[in-house]
């Protein structure tokens, strides 16, 4: 690209924290309406970049090298009240999490009034009003002066996204830069999202810089990618290329790591486990029939299930997926004996799963552990890794301490944690390695059923790719029967025997995942499949 017509120009762009530094060498160009996807995993420096453009890295922290350049502009040496007029005006951002970038007390109308401000001829407040209005509604907002009025906790993390884009987009931007902007949605929403940024780069000719680590959305997406690891740039060059023909061995394990590139990753560790527990697949291990739960408030009752049943073969993997709210989580704590059902049954092992008796429920939980989606809120920050592994053993008085330190450390071998990081804290670990942990902690007693509650969704495609590998060596070596629930069905695909799709409580379909994902029979279940990014053709020859 001629530099002289790219939106956003970086040319051996330095960036250091003291000695060490984490960026070395990266050079890249964005233009009009063109997309360009910084990729890698955690650390490789992606949002050190994003910050270096957006001048929001701290200049008494960081220190930045070599040119950036915007329409032309050098503005790597500009103070900041020169480059202030950039902001928002030239330079949008849509940042990862909106969790964090709104304000919970205010509401997104007096939010959103800021950008307006920005705007170039809008005195009055009802001028930067109608402005919001209209970029609520040109990201696809239903009800828009409803958005607006509403506070940020009473809209869905969709519409909390469309949000910030439209704040992003309301000054007129020529580059947006987003940073992970789909990692915490359904994947459905997620579609929804990257078409959104899509359509603004054809109708208004916005550059897009995006961050992201999940190298299939980039495939799908991006015009050129630039590959990343540890600060450096391994490969970069129009997404096709890249991705067709990966030259740097970095390239192909990531793409070898991306489910939605790669279905069969795990077929090798299943069909191993079928042979060694051919029988197992004959004997019912959960067995739900007929569940159905309601919420009710004061204002209005909630059908989180209806009808729901499914079962699950002993040392066989079953998926539930559907969007947030579907009802996922809700049957998933029913199994664990955590809500009161309203009507139907669930059996464990053979054993009815009863809420209401506190012993049978203690007994039930020595065969049955779960795994959650965050293992930095669900493990103690207090405790070593070794003793929160232990934690169970000591409170089921599992043998001797000797015994129990011994169950400890093959539970911790079993999910590759090497010995030395048995005496840190959770805090001092990796978010990989505190999922092996939570992992260990859950096969401490050695159960028959493991409910896995979205073990992956926060994790890189490599550090995912690692954890769903040590599961399926576990399945394989110790015939563990998983219900795993998940919103990416790349992954159902990978890792699932059998499925139920859920849609607002109700089964939509159900059956094997070979049958589900060759012919689904609902429109529901097709839209969830085809919401699987990936750029045709794509990881053949990787």
């Amino acid at each position: 690209m001629n530099p002289s017509s790219a939106l956003l120009q970086v040319e051996d762009l330095h960036v250091s924290y003291g000695p060490a530094e984490v960026v070395r060498g990266v050079s890249f160009a964005v233009g009009e309406g063109r997309a360009l996807a910084l990729i890698g995993e955690s650390g490789s420096g992606k949002s050190t970049i994003a910050r270096a453009v957006l001048r929001l890295l701290g200049s008494r922290r960081a220190r930045v090298d070599g040119s950036i350049t915007v329409r032309g502009r050098e503005i790597t040496g500009l103070r900041e009240r020169e480059f202030l007029p950039l902001r928002g005006r030239v330079l949008g951002f849509v940042p990862q999490d909106p969790g964090s970038s709104l304000n919970p007390v205010r509401s997104i109308g007096a939010q959103a009034l800021e950008a307006a401000a920005l705007v170039p001829g809008t005195r009055s407040r009802a001028q930067r009003e109608a402005l919001v209005v209209s970029a609520l509604e040109r990201v696809g907002l239903p009800e828009p002066q409803r958005i607006a009025d509403s506070f940020p906790h009473q809209l869905s993390g969709g519409q909390l996204q469309r949000v910030l884009i439209a704040l992003a987009i309301l000054p007129g931007p020529r580059l947006l830069v987003a940073d992970e902007p789909t990692s915490a949605l359904d994947v459905t929403v997620q579609e929804q999202i990257l078409d959104l940024l899509d359509e603004l780069r054809r109708e208004l000719g916005i550059g897009v810089l995006l961050i992201t680590h999940d190298l299939a959305v980039a495939a799908a997406r991006a015009d050129e990618v630039v590959v990343l690891q540890d600060g450096s740039i391994q490969e970069a060059g129009p997404t096709d290329s890249v991705f067709t023909a990966p030259r740097s061995p970095y390239t192909r394990a990531l793409q070898a790591d991306v489910p939605g590139l790669n279905p069969d990753r795990f077929a090798g560790l299943r069909a191993e486990r079928d042979e060694r527990h051919p029988a197992a697949g004959a004997d019912l291990q959960v067995d739900v029939r007929g569940i159905s739960r309601t919420f009710r408030t004061r204002e209005r009752e909630v059908r989180a299930l209806a009808d729901v049943s499914f079962t699950i073969p002993r040392g066989r993997t079953h998926a539930l997926v559907g969007e947030s709210g579907s009802g996922k989580s809700t049957a998933a704590r029913a199994l664990l004996g955590l809500e009161t059902m309203d009507a139907g049954t669930l059996d464990v092992g053979g054993v009815e799963v009863d809420p209401s008796d506190p012993r049978a429920l203690r007994e039930l939980r020595r065969h049955l552990q779960i795994v959650h989606q965050n293992p930095f809120t669900s493990l103690d920050p207090r405790f070593t890794v070794g003793r929160i592994v232990r934690e169970p053993l000591d409170l089921y008085r599992v043998g001797d301490r000797a015994a129990r330190e011994e169950r400890a450390a093959w539970a911790l071998e079993a999910v590759r944690l090497p010995e030395r990081l048995r005496d840190r804290r959770p805090g001092a670990l990796s978010g990989g390695q505190r999922q092996r942990v939570a992992i260990a902690r859950a096969l401490a007693l050695q159960p028959d059923v493991l409910v896995l509650d979205e073990p992956t969704s926060a994790l890189d495609v490599t550090v995912q790719a690692g954890i769903l590998e040590v599961l399926a060596t576990l399945q394989r070596d110790l015939g563990l029967t998983y219900l795993f629930i998940s919103h990416d069905l790349g992954v159902v695909r990978q890792f699932a025997d059998t499925l139920t799709v859920l849609r607002r409580g109700e089964v939509v379909e159900s059956g094997s995942v070979e049958e589900v994902f060759a012919v689904p029979r609902e429109e529901y279940t097709r839209a969830l499949i085809s919401s699987i990014p990936a750029r045709e053709g794509v990881g053949a020859s990787a």
